[in-house]
């Protein structure tokens, strides 16, 4: 495995895993429109560890990439979400309205970023 590969693999079981360690965050952050909240924190949590695992063998890597890219599109509303609504975010307990603006936008081009991250990792 590539440095860049074990750094995925590490990177998604580790966010997925803190979908179940600290659910109230996750749950915090998804639109009004996403329905069962609850669940799906933890089939975003279970995607996650899933894709970050299957990074590991050569034999499911390539399948890995184009997982967690799809996983990466599903959640991306959740971000954008926060963007648009700190104060929302912030009455169901999680401090978005004390981060820096600049810094919720900030984080939605990284997501894009991420993408290639796990298509070309994958593809070593």
């Amino acid at each position: 495995m590539t440095r860049s590969q074990k750094l995925l693999a590490a990177f998604f079981v580790f966010a997925g895993t803190m979908h179940f360690v600290r659910p109230r965050e996750y749950r915090a952050i998804m639109p009004p429109y996403v329905p069962a909240h609850p669940e799906a924190v933890a089939v975003s949590g279970a995607a996650e560890l899933a894709g970050g695992l299957a990074v590991i063998p050569a034999a499911t890597r390539r399948f890995a990439g184009w997982w967690l890219i799809a996983v990466l599109v599903a959640v991306f509303p959740a971000n954008v979400h926060m963007a648009l609504n700190p104060d929302e975010v912030a009455k169901k307990g999680v401090p978005a309205d004390r981060i820096p603006s600049w810094l919720l936008w900030a984080r939605l081009p990284l997501q894009p970023l991420m993408m290639l991250w796990a298509w070309r990792a994958t593809r070593a």
